[in-house]
């Protein structure tokens, strides 16, 4: 048997490990630690997947959490507004209250249109809010899908079921899901990346949205965060150098070798380990946009050079992308209006319209598109009638919650541009056609990426799970 060196001799198992950590990311203290198989980080996923050739190598979802109005955004109903200060009909609320579980205290239940101003916009004449004049700009890049529905009216459930495809926490979100399968294309970065772009009192954000559930925990987001280090203790503590994080990494591969333990867990390990060290220069470099050119800067718009702000995040996403990041998901809180709707949307639009726009167009003129979806959507939407005074300005009335329709859109990645799918009522409250349930969203995402939902489980339990639990089907005039 091969002589151990001296740093080996001076040291036991347990004292290598802590040194080791001592200089690694918060990912390696944290996370990896309790990870299992690590391949996932340099091969890709499992075996036989994806089953097809997908249409898209990753997914950029940005998420307006707090329930978006779609009456104020992409979906104007001008006899709503006609009927303003009426009461909704009782063959549309009777029964349906109690499931709701939002309104079924409210006294009255007057209908208010939204005081926006919609327009038609591109070849495709997609309706557009006035508050979203680059998201017009953009239209015939678009999909929108106004016929979105959920199980969950509360935001903690709905944001869960959104991301996990249930509404109890526990379950891998669809990131974890989509690193476990297709693995990753950059071992340098991790396959799942979480942003945030502001903090929400409201409803807090929990990062159980992006947890791995039963998955193996290597496939859980990872959270950038707006300050020097991106990642939680990335950078090594002074005097610590990046000579003796290899020496300790060297002498760890040996120890490695000499142990006669589950090599596979050990094996594991000594990659995240590597990978975490990686990870020491390849997150600064991706995070550092001060080479951008002016051009691309000014496409995102003033609050690009704002550290932590959504078009910061925007731009990063498009970084990310580029370097091989598999699922990038923007967080953007702030969307629950219950009052003042009409200048609550204003500043919410203001901070997300252009960059998201300049997200779709950044991808485009650098090649990605084509093989990037861009989601931008919501926990839910609201409702038709209103909360508050609506008879006189300066209109501080809100919306409810409402689970039964609201509106996302979609770009590039094999989705068909420049359409409308689904359509609501008169009053924006029931869907009218082609209605499309979070299961079959989700379907409709992993088909994208190759992947037939009902054939990507993981067993758990003594039972094989998947995504889109028991339902789901994928939404095929939609895709190319």
């Amino acid at each position: 048997m091969k002589t151990p060196s001296p740093f080996l001799r001076a040291l036991t198992r347990r004292e290598a490990l802590s040194r080791l950590t001592m200089g690694m990311s918060s990912i390696a203290l944290g996370d990896l630690l309790s990870r299992g198989s690590a391949s996932a980080a340099t091969v890709p996923g499992l075996r036989g997947l994806p089953h097809f050739a997908p249409k898209a190598k990753r997914v950029i979802f940005l998420f307006m959490s707090g329930g978006m109005s779609h009456l104020e955004s992409f979906d104007p109903k001008p006899e709503l507004t006609k009927r303003t200060g009426q009461e909704l009909p009782e063959s549309l609320r009777k029964g349906r209250f109690a499931l709701l579980g939002m309104s079924g205290n409210q006294a009255a239940f007057p209908l208010v249109g939204t005081k926006k101003k919609f327009a038609r916009h591109g070849k495709s004449g997609a309706w557009i809010s006035e508050e979203f004049p680059h998201t017009a700009r953009i239209a015939d890049e678009l999909c929108f899908v106004k016929s979105m529905h959920s199980e969950a009216v509360n935001h903690d459930p709905a944001m869960t079921f959104m991301a996990t495809g249930e509404q109890l926490p526990g379950r891998p979100s669809m990131g974890a899901w989509a690193s476990y399968g297709l693995g990753s294309m950059n071992h340098e970065l991790p396959s799942f990346v979480v942003l945030v772009s502001k903090r929400s009192i409201d409803q807090p954000l929990s990062s159980r949205l992006w947890d791995s559930g039963f998955l193996p925990t290597q496939y859980q987001g990872v959270q950038f965060r707006a300050a020097k280090d991106p990642v939680l203790f990335l950078s090594s503590p002074a005097g610590v150098s990046a000579a003796s994080n290899e020496r300790a990494m060297a002498a760890l591969r040996e120890l490695h070798g000499l142990s006669n333990g589950p090599q596979a867990e050990l094996h594991a390990r000594m990659e995240q380990y590597e990978m975490a060290f990686r990870m020491q220069t390849s997150i600064p470099e991706v995070t550092d946009a001060s080479a951008e050119p002016q051009s691309v800067l000014d496409l995102y718009g003033p609050e690009v050079k704002t550290p932590g702000s959504f078009a910061a995040h925007c731009l990063l996403a498009r970084r990310l992308a580029q370097k091989g990041v598999r699922f990038i998901q923007l967080y953007h809180p702030g969307w629950d209006m219950h009052g003042n709707v009409i200048k609550t949307m204003e500043v919410q639009a203001r901070q997300v319209d252009q960059p998201a726009a300049a997200l779709v167009q950044d991808l485009k003129n650098n090649g990605l598109l084509d093989d990037t979806l861009v989601i931008f959507g919501t926990e839910f939407g609201r409702t038709c009638y209103s909360q508050g005074k609506i008879e006189t300005e300066p209109f501080e009335y809100g919306r409810e919650h409402h689970r039964d329709c609201f509106t996302f859109w979609m770009a590039g990645g094999g989705v068909k541009p420049g359409m409308s799918y689904g359509e609501t009522d008169d009053f924006g409250f029931s869907i009218a056609q082609n209605p499309v349930h979070v299961n079959d969203f989700h379907a409709t995402v992993l088909h994208l990426l190759g992947i037939d939902h009902e054939r990507f489980t993981f067993r758990f339990q003594g039972r094989d799970f998947r995504l889109t639990d028991v339902a789901g089907k994928v939404v095929k005039d939609i895709v190319t």
